[in-house]
């Protein structure tokens, strides 16, 4: 059971799939795995650490592919990475389909089996395995301290011989995983938040962090956890009502998100203009278009004296905690690809099966499969 671990190839990706620990757990648990050279350099995992921890170190993609059973990445790789997997492989990482249909195509004819963390079924068992929760709590922890960093005056109360400062006022929309960790950290930093969602399940848990839930009358609750997109008339009428918080915040951090989609548009043009000179907008869900109508992939904006962030793959910020927590849940999802020593995936496991994009070539996901048919069509 050879797992290969290439070096990422997207832009600004500092992340590597698998860390040293993590990789001296898995050869405990019968895996040979072969990490590419460098491949770890940028969060702080060096090749003597591999080779320390029992890992082989590949000097190029040619020799960690060579007999490699499974290859594990962080994120999506292209059509000529894909070329490079070997036959029969499995391949798991976060893979939007939409965004890799020529690797997908080329993976299907090496009849390789395709896992995303993307697709990871919202259950209990799954916990451990779930890379979305845990980079999107590196996410919101770095939101946090961005927005601090950018803004021109102090989180907490101070009383000092020259005078009090009061406390900055912070806004969290969307109190997922990721909002829930923005929460903790600006409270930790002596902010006072509020936060707002979409989904009232959310307000326990954003007030057991010190935050006062805004309620605005606009409910949307989806399945397995996840809010569902609003319709037009929905979103208007949560606009309206966000306007006044907005304005009145120091800072907003913005995580809302629907899988599958383009991220809602919660903060418009206007209601940036709005705030106060000086103020910070922190967009987390820039990746995806983003939740403000002002902001720019990557990018710091200033509209009406306020700063808007596009925070462009936030984990990648935090390269080290981040690999990490990410390793572990590999670790725990490749414990259900391996039985008697070999790389064989009980497709009776609801985690499995759920994760699953390509089964031996064959696209098992709805989405992928109507990608797929409708691009050889459209050839």
């Amino acid at each position: 059971m050879k797992l290969a671990v290439p070096a990422e190839s997207a832009a600004g990706e500092r992340r590597v799939a698998v860390v040293p620990d993590v990789a001296k757990r898995l050869i405990g648990a019968g895996w040979e795995v072969c990490v590419q050279s460098g491949a770890g350099a940028a969060a702080s995992f060096g090749d003597g650490d591999y080779t320390a921890a029992g890992v082989e170190v590949a000097p190029d993609a040619g020799a960690l592919f060579a007999g490699a059973s499974a290859v594990v990445r962080v994120n999506a790789l292209n059509a000529d990475e894909a070329n490079g997997i070997p036959a029969g492989a499995v391949l798991l990482s976060f893979l939007q389909p939409s965004a890799a249909l020529d690797a997908l195509r080329v993976l299907a004819t090496k009849r390789c089996s395709v896992f995303s963390f993307d697709l990871l079924p919202r259950i209990s068992r799954a916990q451990s395995m779930d890379a979305l929760s845990s980079q999107a709590t590196v996410s919101g922890y770095r939101a946090a301290l961005t927005a601090a960093t950018r803004l021109g005056r102090f989180f907490p109360m101070l009383m000092t011989a020259a005078g009090t400062v009061p406390p900055a006022k912070v806004l969290v929309m969307g109190a997922g995983v990721a909002g829930l960790q923005a929460i903790a950290t600006c409270r930790r930093l002596g902010a006072v938040v509020r936060a707002y969602d979409v989904r009232a399940a959310a307000r326990e848990e954003a007030e057991s962090l010190g935050a006062t839930f805004v309620d605005l009358g606009v409910s949307a609750e989806g399945a397995g956890g996840y809010a569902r997109e609003l319709t037009e008339e929905e979103l208007a009428a949560q606009q309206r009502a966000l306007s006044g918080e907005v304005a009145r915040s120091d800072v907003v951090i913005t995580t809302a998100a629907v899988p599958g989609r383009r991220a809602p548009v919660l903060v418009t043009r206007d209601m940036v203009e709005a705030m106060a000179p000086g103020s910070v907008l922190v967009d987390m869900a820039a990746d995806s278009g983003g939740n403000s109508e002002v902001t720019e992939r990557g990018k710091d904006v200033v509209v009406g004296g306020t700063v808007v962030v596009g925070m462009a793959n936030p984990p990648s910020d935090m390269p080290t905690h981040a690999s990490a927590l990410y390793s572990r849940n590999v670790a725990n999802v490749l414990g259900l690809f391996a039985r008697d020593g070999a790389v064989a995936p009980d497709w009776d496991d609801e985690i499995v099966a759920g994760m699953c994009v390509l089964r031996e070539g064959e696209a098992l996901h709805a989405q992928t499969a109507e990608l797929l048919a409708g691009s050889a069509g459209g050839g």
